[in-house]
């Protein structure tokens, strides 16, 4: 009797097998190659299909509101949960390093943008044929910036992504916990033992739905790329191809730079970029540091570096560090001022360079900051506001490049750092689970 039965188990097993098996085919390629053929296929498909596809742009929306969903949750979860683990003493050393490297990397990223731009002059040449106009965003003074960063509501500031805010209770909040954690009194200890188990799995509930954005996020890329290449189309490139590829030029260039800083703290860079290539490719379609964030924090993971660091290298990058924006700014406000046979002095360039590093801390890492920070510069510099409208006609295909930089940026920084302090990274070893490392 035990046979037969043994056959009906075989046979409904291989009936389940056979009903999922698409999905599971689905779930067994690698998610690079799912993405891969998504942004081809996006920019097939917006090519051949122009501004109709703009039909399907509820799908990107979806991923971009499912990774921005999650974005507050893992900076307040992770941070509190990471600088409890961190001792203050460490955390200040963290911090210190991180943001010397970010400020230093995204003065060297605008010095560069403004370099090849001056070189190869984007824009020498050309001239506006009407009245076209861009109204200059209003951005924070350094003032004000350094002074929003303390909340006067901490759930205002959740519900409205203050990311710096946030962080800035979220570290306190670890600090606090940290303390407790090491207090005399048997009952404060107590109590953050509890809140620290209650923090460590509210942080495995957003890796668990991180983990299923991901699978999503293919279908997320296509859409995106679909609409974005319909509604720009090939013939709006071209007028400013010369700017675009300047621009592109120096982030390669940037991340070459990244290689040798690598190669300088001894990193395996093969192992590096293979971690690094989802947040990389996310972020060029998503034009999101934030949005990516659950994907770079995933990447920092699988590199082998701890929470202690990540948890606020990471964060604080996608907010600070904008190398691949700077590159952007210094490249657009040269291109501004060759449209308007404007020859920038030696003043307004070293303006330009302040203004953007300066600038870099107070914009968000969301699509399109980056035009904040050009309006900043160009008025700075003294320059006609018009032609940046030109730039912001191509700022999508542009804020792609420039993103992925950013967020290339931030995990450079982060190896960087875990490699400095003792044993916040496991050297030659990759992790695939968030649960790998403490």
């Amino acid at each position: 009797m035990s046979e037969p039965h043994t056959d009906q188990e075989r046979a409904a097993d291989h009936g389940e097998r056979t009903r999922r098996s698409p999905w599971r085919w689905y779930l067994d390629v690698p998610l690079i190659w799912k993405l891969g053929v998504a942004l081809v296929a996006g920019v097939v498909v917006g090519l051949i299909v122009g501004p109709p596809i703009t039909v399907i742009e509820p799908l990107g929306e979806i991923f971009l509101r499912l990774l921005m969903m999650l974005v507050m949750p893992l900076i307040l979860l992770t941070l509190i949960s990471g600088v409890a683990s961190v001792s203050p003493k460490t955390l200040g050393r963290v911090g210190g390093k991180i943001f010397g490297f970010y400020i230093i990397t995204t003065a060297f990223a605008i010095s560069l943008g403004i370099g090849l731009a001056l070189l190869i002059s984007p824009g020498a040449g050309l001239s506006l044929t009407g009245d076209e106009e861009a109204e200059s965003e209003e951005a924070p003074g350094i003032a004000e910036v350094f002074t929003d960063i303390i909340p006067d509501n901490i759930f205002a500031a959740l519900s409205e992504g203050q990311i710096l805010s946030v962080m800035f209770f979220a570290i306190i909040a670890g600090i606090a916990l940290a303390y407790m954690q090491d207090s005399d009194d048997d009952r404060l200890t107590e109590l953050a033992s509890l809140i620290r188990r209650i923090t460590d799995g509210g942080l495995e509930i957003v890796f668990l739905l991180i983990r299923g954005v991901l699978q999503y996020s293919p279908i997320g890329v296509f859409a995106l790329i679909a609409v974005a290449v319909g509604e720009t189309g090939a013939d709006a490139l071209l007028p400013l191809a010369t700017l675009t590829g300047v621009m592109y030029g120096g982030i390669l260039l940037q991340i070459a730079v990244y290689t040798v800083i690598l190669l300088l703290f001894r990193a395996h860079i093969g192992r590096f970029f293979k971690a690094a290539k989802e947040p990389m490719l996310t972020a060029f379609v998503t034009r999101s540091s934030g949005g990516t964030l659950p994907v770079t924090t995933r990447a920092a993971q699988q590199l082998g570096i701890r929470k202690g660091v990540y948890s606020f290298t990471l964060p604080f990058g996608a907010t600070v560090n904008m190398d691949g924006t700077a590159i952007y700014v210094g490249a657009a406000t040269v291109f501004v001022a060759n449209v308007t046979g404007t020859d920038l002095t030696v003043m307004q360039i070293v303006t330009i360079a302040l203004v953007g590093v300066l600038a870099s801390v107070g914009t968000a890492g969301v699509p399109g900051a980056g035009l904040i920070m050009l309006t900043m510069t160009v008025t700075s510099a003294g320059l006609p506001m018009a032609p940046v409208a030109l730039v912001a006609g191509i700022d999508a295909i542009l804020d792609m490049g420039r993103t992925m930089c950013n967020v290339t940026g931030d995990l450079v920084g982060t190896r960087v750092v875990a490699q400095t302090e003792e044993g916040m990274l496991v050297d030659g070893t990759t992790f695939d689970e968030p649960d790998d490392l403490p």
